[in-house]
């Protein structure tokens, strides 16, 4: 057997899959080995090929989908809310609180919010679904000055962006922001049912209070790489505006460009 007919077999499932909706079961190894008349090794080669194309999404326990990823925007001129920018690109977004304590300003995150380490915070923990799919967890640390009661606040709406807006009466705006993609640690693999050998996007976001200028939170997001693309916009600022980033951060550059990272 050519040793390329897994290539064909991926090819042809999927053009078949584009037409069907995303979180539609994929038949399993054996049933592809039997359908095309392949070994199983060659089955399981044509469903990594269609992973590696992110045309199906694979998640431990469970089984393998259809995929459908989408963009996810970060500009200066978006609102820095998870669910607003899901809900832009077209998919329905939800997220899952898994807790909110109240703990002491880790020293990594210091400089960041320019308080002193120690200073008491809210550190929140959630994860993200797109389309009832699984698809990033994430960590947020606000200030307990800001809003004492967010954890009250989180059972109302599921939007921390939306509990500053409404119950604060603030502007949240991103001021600093840092893309990467990488194997995510033990921790973050197991909350996002992923296989150890996958890259995920790590998104670390910095948001003030567009007003006053004062940092409102700091949070650190794994995503599935199958879930999303990152897309980064950088706009060129207009007359009288300013951006205004952590100390020790880079100097945001004027310029009209978009980077996307696969």
């Amino acid at each position: 057997m050519s040793a390329t007919r897994y290539l064909e077999i991926a090819e042809q499932l999927s053009a078949e899959l584009a037409e069907c909706p995303r979180g539609t079961r994929v038949a399993s190894e054996a049933e592809i080995a039997r359908r095309f008349g392949v070994g199983r090794a060659a089955a399981r080669a044509a469903v990594q090929e269609l992973e590696r194309r992110f045309v199906v999404r694979r998640t431990q326990g469970s089984g393998t989908y259809v995929n459908r990823r989408i963009d996810y925007v970060i500009s200066r001129s978006a609102p820095p809310s998870w669910s607003a920018t899901i809900s832009a690109a077209g998919a329905t977004p939800r997220a899952l609180v898994k807790s909110v304590r109240r703990v002491p300003l880790p020293t990594d995150l210091a400089e960041r919010f320019e308080r002193p380490a120690g200073t008491p915070v809210h550190e929140v923990e959630r994860e993200f679904y797109i389309d009832d799919l699984l698809a990033s967890w994430v960590h947020e640390w606000i200030p307990v000055d800001e809003v004492p009661d967010l954890d009250l606040a989180l059972h109302a709406v599921d939007s921390v962006d939306l509990v500053l807006r409404q119950m604060v009466r603030v502007r949240p705006t991103r001021a600093w922001c840092r893309v990467s993609i990488d194997v995510p640690p033990a921790e973050a693999l197991r909350a996002l049912r992923m296989e150890s050998s996958l890259p995920a996007w790590l998104v670390e976001s910095v948001s003030r209070d567009e007003a006053a200028g004062n940092v409102l939170m700091c949070s650190r997001t794994w995503t599935r790489a199958d879930a999303l693309r990152v897309v980064v916009e950088l706009e060129e600022e207009t007359a009288g505006e300013a951006t205004v980033a952590p100390r020790g951060a880079p100097t945001p550059q004027k310029a009209i460009t978009a980077s996307n990272w696969e």
